[in-house]
C-alpha cells in the first residue's frame, strides 16, 4: 500500500473506529464481540482500500461487511446464547443516583437485552434502521436484498422486539 493511502486509511480508521465498534456492540450486544466484529471489517477494509475509487461508499462498505461477520458470526454453533436459571442481582431502586439516569441505563439495558433475543437479520435492520438512522432504500443495498425484505424484517423485527420487552417500542425516531 502506498504511503498516501496508508495514511488516508489511518485516518478513515481513527474517525471511524468508536461508530463502528458501536454499531457492531449493537449488533451483537456483547463489546469484546463488537471488538472482533469491527476488526473484521477494518481488515476487510484495508485489503480492499486501493481498489475502491469512491471514497464516499466507504461508510457503506464497512457496515454491509459488518453486518454480514455480525450474521455469519451468530450462526456458528459455539456462538448460540446459552440461557441460565441464575438471575443476575438488580440494583434496589432509588439507591444512589438519580432516577432518570437509572431509568435511563435500565431501559438501554432491557433494549438491548431484547435486541439480542431478536433474530440476526432482524437485529440488522433494526439496528440500521433506527441507530444508524438509514432509509429503507439504504438498508436493502447494505443487507443486499430487496426494499420489501426490509419492510418485512423490520416488521418482524418490532414484533419480536415488542414481544421480548413486553411493551410497546416506539419507531418514530
Amino acid at each position: 500500500m502506498a504511503h498516501h493511502d496508508d495514511q488516508e486509511f489511518t485516518e478513515y480508521f481513527t474517525a471511524k473506529r468508536d461508530s463502528v465498534r458501536r454499531t457492531a456492540y449493537l449488533l451483537c450486544g456483547d463489546w469484546h464481540r463488537a471488538d472482533d466484529l469491527a476488526q473484521t471489517a477494518f481488515v476487510a477494509l484495508h485489503r480492499k482500500w486501493r481498489k475502491i475509487r469512491d471514497r464516499g461508499a466507504v461508510d457503506a462498505y464497512v457496515r454491509k461487511t459488518l453486518v454480514r461477520a455480525a450474521i455469519d458470526e451468530s450462526r456458528r454453533p459455539w456462538r448460540r446464547e446459552r440461557h441460565t436459571d441464575e438471575v443476575p442481582e438488580t440494583a434496589v431502586p432509588g439507591t444512589g443516583g438519580g432516577d432518570s439516569l437509572a431509568e435511563a441505563v435500565s431501559t438501554r439495558a432491557d433494549l438491548l437485552a431484547g435486541l439480542a433475543r431478536v433474530p440476526p437479520k432482524q437485529r440488522a435492520v433494526l439496528v440500521l434502521r433506527y441507530f444508524e438512522g438509514l432509509d429503507v432504500a439504504s438498508v436493502a443495498r447494505v443487507l443486499g436484498c430487496s426494499e420489501g425484505n426490509v419492510k418485512s424484517q423490520t416488521s418482524r423485527g418490532l414484533a419480536n422486539l415488542r414481544a421480548v420487552l413486553g411493551e410497546e417500542v416506539d419507531t418514530r425516531g
